[in-house]
């Protein structure tokens, strides 16, 4: 049943890779998997930043606020923490863990015939976990990555591990009981038991708000007085954003409303399940970087960032990407590329889907964060056709 109405339900609330049992193009499904043989080891894009990035995995418990998903337990997370780091220190770190990547190929149809968990888990990342932070006088910005519904934070490691090598601290974080599968401390596996509540009555808005508060919990243990990160040292407070694809997206417009701490917000294609205040953001800017609207059904229903984009009250851009599918914008279609897995959602290559990823959401923290000017965001550019300028303001 859950995957039926998951089916049914995720193309118009923009929630995953793509609906259980979607087909590959067909030159792909003649072509079908790759022979063993030629079976090399994925790897991510490296970042395009000057630092050496490195990476810590930090578990939350928050005491005093129970689960919405699970009742009886204390709301949990775990973050994996990015970080600008020295070179050659620590060691390489792993994508996920061989039971994460077997549960999130089990809820992905056909992908799983391409890639097997064991090959997806050992995808080559370039952060090294407990590398030596990298020596600064000053502090770097915190930016906060949520992942789409059912999708594991590990999805983001090209944009997150691309921020840090540009001089940023990066939390990614998963939020217990919100993806197919994830493991906690103690091993754990923690799966989607939020799909069980919300897909059948539609109350996606509990995701968004959850998450909200979820966010400025981490906030509180990053960069309060008693700070859980033990390189916490490294965060400057004063500047804070927030990224999040599909649901994690709406989340980041969920979290600005409801905490004045992030100073800037990016949406990667996600439905504002909770809608933005008719106040607005206090005037702090955001981004809307949407899919390819040709690529979405005739029948669409989502309406609500035509119904947001007017109550956003501060500097603003409404983007969308010719060719990326709801998944463009994650790590899904470089990986898709490596293992001959394609399908009509997303048209646009892997190489180029992050190339467009990295570098919007890189300038748009860079001029917000940092007062980096970041001319591509004033206006279409030659060097960038694929990216539309739907509204700006």
């Amino acid at each position: 049943m859950k995957k039926i109405i998951r089916a049914l339900t995720a193309v118009a609330a923009g929630l995953a890779l793509a609906a259980p049992g979607t087909l590959a193009t067909p030159a792909a499904a003649a072509a079908g998997p790759a022979p063993a043989g030629q079976a090399t080891r994925l790897e991510l894009p490296r970042p395009t930043g000057a630092l050496a990035v490195g990476r810590d995995t930090l578990h939350l418990v928050d005491r005093d606020r129970k689960d919405p998903w699970v009742p009886t337990a204390d709301r949990e997370l775990l973050l994996s923490l990015y970080y600008p780091a020295l070179a050659h220190t620590g060691t390489p770190a792993p994508y996920m863990a061989v039971p994460e990547a077997k549960a999130l190929l089990t809820d992905r149809g056909r992908l799983g015939e391409y890639v097997t968990p064991e090959r997806l888990a050992a995808t080559r990342t370039h952060a090294r976990d407990g590398a030596l932070p990298r020596p600064a006088a000053q502090r770097y910005p915190l930016i906060v990555l949520s992942p789409g519904f059912t999708m594991p934070r590990s999805t983001l490691t090209t944009l997150a591990e691309d921020l840090a090598s540009r001089g940023y601290v990066v939390a990614a974080v998963d939020h217990a009981y919100e993806s197919d599968g994830t493991l906690f401390p103690g091993g754990r596996m923690l799966s989607c038991k939020a799909c069980e509540q919300v897909f059948p009555d539609g109350s996606l808005h509990r995701v968004t708000e959850g998450r909200a508060r979820d966010v400025s919990f981490a906030l509180d243990r990053l960069t309060g007085p008693r700070p859980a990160w033990r390189h916490s040292r490294l965060i400057d407070a004063r500047h804070i954003g927030m990224a999040g694809h599909s649901i994690g997206g709406a989340a980041a417009s969920a979290t600005m409303a409801a905490d004045p701490r992030v100073d800037a917000g990016v949406n990667m294609d996600g439905t504002f399940f909770t809608p933005v205040p008719e106040s607005g953001l206090g005037g702090r800017p955001f981004l809307m970087l949407a899919g390819d609207p040709a690529l979405l059904p005739p029948d669409f229903p989502d309406t609500s960032w035509e119904d947001s984009w007017p109550r956003l009250d501060g500097w603003k851009r409404w983007l969308t990407v010719t060719g990326a599918g709801h998944p463009g914008f994650t790590d899904w279609p470089v990986l898709g590329d490596q293992v001959g897995y394609d399908h009509p959602e997303t048209p646009l290559s892997g190489t180029r889907s992050q190339q467009i990823t990295r570098a919007y959401v890189g300038d748009f923290f860079g001029l917000h964060l940092r007062g980096t000017p970041a001319p591509r965001l004033d206006g279409p550019a030659a060097a960038d056709p694929e990216v539309v300028f739907h509204r700006s303001s």
